[in-house]
């Protein structure tokens, strides 16, 4: 049984596809989805799921409690593993051009227990993402609705029982918020979850639209905030030590594996492989090319916010926002932040929920997961009943968790990922130096260890809390493994 635990899924050489044609995915020949996506469908997909978060959200939490201005380092470190992984991911994707991002890559190269601890890592990553950005999303929409009514002349307020989860968590402590659960954030998760069910090509039609939106928006924070920074707020750039991750290099390593959250857009791009017109040459420049346009706006704009306020007001849930109250004169930036923070956010939430689904897909397809989870909608040609799944829990998890544990959890979940696809790429190289690469990964022995470490050395930085919600989170998941997926494995039936 030991044995049967690490059998691989055998790989072939992926043909060169076309739009409509179907590929590989599969062990028993099932209709599969449309290829629909371009190379700019894809890199506006990374774009849509990389800005947001962690600009508009983690960016202040993690330089007020761990930071300081250095959160700028961070985003370089967060950056580099991220780098890293998306080469890696590069290679993967144009070879093995299915939906399951790492989980499939996994599967091929260290075996079905660990590609199941993978995929059931992704859904710390997508599920856990779509709901933390969420609640991200109702601070700055319950915020611009607020600044409507005032440029209205009406002082009208939110209702303070569903703005916010019942609890919040800080400084390592659960404290009552008075609120019941966070309407706005459900709201959004049930829209968007609709919207997916509904087509990819409509979805990322949507994304587009929305990321042309931030990006203009975020450019314009840069232009005009530039002209209010004060350089004696990055002094001192790392703050001392205050014991602990409170800041120092702790504190700035710390943060990196907070806003390590912010860069999970780019292997979202994988989950879309399936989707794809071209994924040979697409995916690479989806991948890679997001990843680059969004680390250098991250930089920048970590720069503008730690310059326009001191570092300790930004740990608020609209931290962008915050920064612009102090200054009556961009008013109106402000309010184009706010609209542009609801849109990018909504953009994050649309691509995590296209993500998520697909991942059950590719696991229910291979007999790991029940066959409800594999079903393609005989007209829009998605995954509907896991999309129908995943918005409910994800609405659940926004009604009542705080942002802070949900961030962290997705941060485990995506860096543990990472890591098995760094040791996947040389694993396959070894194993199978056959298959066809329109993507090698330069240097892959020193690419693929340094990208393995780094994304291992910011687990390590994680809270006690963290690594024992993760351990719960596994053992759940190998219960079901065990139960269900074990004995229900399409390859190890094949195999007789």
């Amino acid at each position: 049984m030991f044995k049967d635990l690490f059998v691989t899924k055998p790989v072939e050489p992926a043909a060169h596809v076309d739009a409509g044609e179907p590929v590989e995915g599969t062990l028993q020949g099932e209709a599969n989805l449309k290829r629909v996506l371009t190379a700019r469908h894809l890199v506006l997909l990374g774009v849509g799921a990389i800005i947001g978060a962690g600009i508009f959200v983690m960016t202040g939490q993690a330089a007020a409690n761990h930071a300081g201005p250095a959160i700028m380092l961070s985003f370089v470190l967060a950056g580099i593993a991220c780098a890293f992984a998306g080469l890696c991911y590069a290679e993967f994707a144009s070879m093995i051009p299915v939906s399951g991002s790492a989980y499939s890559y996994t599967y091929a190269t260290l075996g079905e227990a660990v590609a199941w601890f993978v995929g059931w890592s992704l859904v710390l990553e997508y599920l856990f993402a779509a709901s933390a950005v969420a609640v991200g999303w109702s601070a700055y929409t319950v915020s611009l609705m607020e600044s409507t009514a005032q440029m209205m002349g009406s002082d009208w307020k939110f209702p303070a029982m569903f703005v916010s989860a019942p609890v919040t968590y800080a400084n390592g402590q659960f404290a009552a918020t008075g609120s019941l659960f966070n309407l706005p954030a459900v709201l959004i998760v049930c829209g968007v979850g609709y919207l997916c069910y509904i087509g990819i090509r409509q979805s990322a039609t949507a994304n587009a639209v929305i990321v042309a939106v931030k990006v203009t928006v975020i450019l314009a924070l840069i232009g005009f905030g530039s002209q209010y920074v004060n350089p004696d707020n990055w002094t001192p750039f790392i703050p001392a030590n205050e014991g602990g991750d409170r800041f120092g290099w702790p504190g700035v390593l710390r943060a990196a594996s907070i806003v390590f959250f912010a860069y999970i857009g780019f292997d979202a791009v994988s989950t879309a492989a399936q989707e794809a017109k071209n994924p040979q040459r697409d995916m690479p420049i989806g991948i890679l090319g997001s990843l680059v346009v969004c680390t250098i706006l991250y930089i920048v704009v970590a720069a503008i916010l730690t310059g326009m306020l001191p570092y300790t007001q930004l740990g608020t849930a609209k931290p962008v926002a915050t920064a612009l109250e102090n200054y009556p004169a961009l008013g109106w930036l402000k309010f184009a932040i706010e609209v542009g923070a609801v849109a990018g956010l909504t953009s994050v939430i649309l691509v995590m929920l296209m993500g998520q689904p697909r991942i059950f897909f590719a696991m229910s397809r291979d007999g790991l997961m029940p066959r409800f989870f594999g079903a393609v909608h005989p007209k829009h040609h998605t995954p509907h009943k896991a999309t129908v799944v995943v918005a409910i829990i994800a609405a659940i998890l926004a009604a009542f968790f705080p942002l802070g544990v949900l961030g962290d959890l997705v941060s485990m979940g995506t860096l543990l990922a990472f890591a098995t696809v760094c040791v996947g790429v040389l694993i396959l190289r070894r194993t199978r130096p056959d298959l066809p690469r329109s993507f090698r990964v330069p240097a892959a022995p020193l690419i693929c260890i340094l990208g393995a470490l780094s994304c291992l050395a910011l687990v390590g930085f994680m809270g006690w809390y963290n690594w024992a919600l993760l351990a719960a989170w596994t053992a759940v998941g190998f219960l079901i493994y065990f139960g269900y997926g074990y004995g229900h494995s399409k390859l190890r039936r094949a195999r007789g």
